[in-house]
């Protein structure tokens, strides 16, 4: 039995002449469009610029577990040429405080376009955590100065986007947008805490940042919650009915453990 080839819209079609049967396949892949781990942080910034999709802009966001303090969610757009100049960027997550300090300081200064939403947490009490961290996302990218041609985004997809767009599964540690957006996020929310701590000193957020600590249970049982606090959190509604329940359940590993997004950090 004989085989013809053609092509249509980029697939190749492969016909059985002696049954008329039609098979499309996949075309192979192009290795200029294929991302490379070992090309860096950037590999799907560059695969996506090959491709004429520039610029692309990642989204992050901060706060997220916390159960005092906003929402942070930042959107930050890179033409190639800015990417190849960054050299502090990484994971937030994994960078130590003054090294967070000084990659923003980068970000902004490369960046083509970046901006951070901050949503409080009545906000996120009235409308729920998800449902505002995807407002918040919609928000920090419609809020960009530049129109990016495609985005990053950490962990789920967003719709309603208006952008061709990628989720990405830890998506700051293998995008260089998507960590730089988790550096603009984390930076910004953590001034914000630090400012709240001199509002609410008792609770000591300038340490934990409005996370779930030990310390920062005992001081909430203490002293009852402030206006930062999440009450759609359980561990702050129970205590503002008057049940100190869990607080007495939290095993205490120490004051040099800080707990971030991702858990303990020291």
């Amino acid at each position: 039995m004989g085989q013809g080839a053609g092509a249509a819209g980029g697939w190749a079609v492969i016909q059985d002449a002696g049954r008329g049967d039609v098979m499309a396949v996949l075309p192979a892949r192009h290795p200029g469009y294929t991302p490379r781990s070992a090309a860096g942080l950037t590999c799907y910034e560059r695969v996506l610029a090959r491709a004429g999709l520039s610029p692309v802009a990642g989204i992050d966001e901060a706060g997220r577990g916390a159960c005092a303090g906003p929402l942070v969610v930042a959107a930050v757009a890179f033409e190639p040429r800015g990417l190849s100049r960054l050299r502090g960027i990484a994971d937030s997550k994994a960078l130590t405080a003054k090294a967070r300090e000084s990659a923003y300081d980068e970000v902004v200064a490369t960046a083509l376009a970046w901006h951070a939403v901050v949503i409080p947490s009545t906000e996120i009490d009235q409308l729920g955590l998800h449902v505002c961290n995807i407002a918040g996302m919609r928000r920090a990218l419609a809020a960009l100065a530049c129109q990016p041609a495609y985005v990053l985004t950490d962990g789920f997809a967003v719709r309603g986007l208006g952008i061709p767009a990628l989720a990405m599964w830890k998506g700051d540690e293998v995008a260089a947008c998507v960590a730089a957006a988790s550096v603009v996020a984390k930076v910004t929310r953590d001034r914000i805490m630090r400012d709240v701590h001199l509002r609410y000193p008792e609770y000591g957020f300038a340490r934990h940042k409005g996370y779930s600590t030990p310390a920062h249970m005992r001081a909430l049982s203490a002293h009852g919650p402030c206006p930062e606090h999440r009450r759609s959190f359980v561990n702050v509604s129970s205590v503002a009915c008057g049940d100190q329940g869990p607080q007495g359940a939290c095993d205490d590993p120490g004051e040099e453990v800080v707990w971030t997004d991702a858990g303990p950090e020291n």
